[in-house]
């Protein structure tokens, strides 16, 4: 357990570890790819190394040197596994890998911890199946694990019966290429998390594959083609720097996160502009981005549909605001690591924060830097992002005390170093 000290006039500059999705977007791609890729400022954390250990099962050579990761692309060859692969709780690890698997040749089993076994997979099985794979879910849950019985992807037209999940889509755009024949794919319903998709077509551009998109990011064409291998740069991790954004917003502190560049490929970085409109000063570089907190923050109506993962940073802020903060369109909050939806009002219940938990909105009643809250004990849920976002409370309340705070290293293995930083 961590109890955090609080601290106010915060001013300091910090470097962020490089983002989660993009190193592994780009692990997907460089392992496709034919040839020897070298990723430069990857994230290394749990996650990424679940990533890289299932990859090197499927035949995939990944060598970590430091801030230089040395990916042997195999042109989409793929490897049977001997074994399970076991992905823990990361999720768009499964999701992605369950689609490179269906590129190879013999059965596959993809499996992960007991949350996992919870969480969703049903739609990209469906769009899948229409690409020609076997794949079922072994419990009949329509969650992992799952087992794919592959014999490459077939092409032509598939449908993903739902878009609230973006990883689902991420995963088929990254495989699409390497089809037999031209892919087409329709998602039915609302798209969200649109920012992932972007990021998805990104990265696929600049390894040199090609996907046209409709403007609702609805409907794709994919033609065959060849990721080439090749020299990559990952971005400082926007979702990581939001914790030291938030925490110079709810202190009036500044703090600059030197490595998120402007503009930036992650959706985000969103979150600081959503400061600004709540109060507080942005300034923006193609380096980085220094948020700067006012005498008051007030609260906002905010859509963080496109945006999931910085909602509860997001709501941490909203409780120091004056006045009210609906963050509406968060359903999909509920089938992340935990149900990050209902624990951030539960848990910021427990400081003395009035919150209303919606279907699909949380609502915070902000009483401003001077609140009354109290120290409390935070239950994390095993979630990295719930761990982080208290810390910045913490910042503020005193006695507050995070409980399991090494699930950090999903993410951000030395976070608690660097918001040390924050004490300069």
């Amino acid at each position: 357990m961590k109890e955090i000290v609080p601290h106010r006039a915060i001013q300091t500059t910090v470097e962020v570890p490089g983002s989660k999705s993009l190193t592994q977007r780009a692990l997907i791609a460089a392992a496709l790819a034919d040839g020897d890729s070298i990723l430069i400022g990857p994230l290394t954390s749990e996650d990424t190394e679940y990533t890289s250990a299932a990859l090197r099962a499927m035949g995939i050579g990944v060598e970590h040197h430091g801030n230089r990761w040395l990916v042997h692309g195999q042109g989409g060859r793929i490897a049977t596994p001997a074994a399970p692969i076991y992905l823990g709780n990361n999720g768009t690890a499964t999701r992605f890998l369950t689609s490179v698997a269906a590129l190879g040749h013999g059965t596959f089993v993809i499996t992960g911890d007991q949350r996992m076994a919870e969480r969703p997979i049903a739609p990209l099985m469906q769009a899948l199946t229409g690409w020609g794979v076997a794949i079922r879910s072994i419990h009949d849950t329509g969650c992992p694990p799952i087992e794919i019985m592959a014999k490459g992807l077939t092409g032509g037209a598939t449908v993903l019966p739902e878009g609230k999940s973006s990883q689902y889509l991420s995963s088929l755009l990254l495989v699409a290429p390497y089809a037999a024949n031209p892919a087409t794919l329709t998602v039915q319903g609302e798209v969200l998390s649109k920012p992932y998709v972007h990021m998805t077509l990104a990265v696929m551009r600049d390894f040199g594959a090609t996907a046209t998109a409709n403007g609702a990011l609805n409907r794709f064409t994919i033609p065959p083609g060849r990721y080439r291998a090749q020299e990559y740069h990952v971005e400082g991790d926007a979702s990581s720097a939001s914790y030291f954004w938030a925490a110079a917003a709810v202190t009036g502190g500044s703090v600059a996160v030197a490595n998120v560049p402007s503009p930036s490929l992650q959706g985000d970085a969103v979150l600081a502009e959503i400061l600004g409109r709540m109060g507080c000063r942005v300034e923006t570089t193609a380096h980085g981005i220094t948020v700067s907190g006012t005498k008051e923050l007030a609260g906002i109506e905010v859509d963080m549909g496109d945006c999931p993962d910085v909602v509860p940073t997001l709501a941490v802020v909203a409780s120091f605001a004056t006045g009210r903060t609906v963050i509406r369109n968060i359903a999909h909050l509920r089938i992340k690591e935990c149900d990050r939806l209902h624990v951030m009002a539960s848990e910021l219940a427990k400081l003395g924060v009035r919150t209303e938990e919606g279907a699909d909105t949380l609502t915070i009643e902000g009483q401003g830097r001077s609140a009354p809250y109290h120290g409390a004990t935070i239950n994390t849920y095993n979630d990295h992002r719930i761990a982080m976002s208290f810390a910045v409370a913490g910042l503020m309340v005193p006695g507050v005390r995070i409980e399991g705070e090494g699930c950090v290293v999903k993410s951000f293995p030395d976070f608690w170093e660097r918001f040390q930083l924050l004490y300069r």
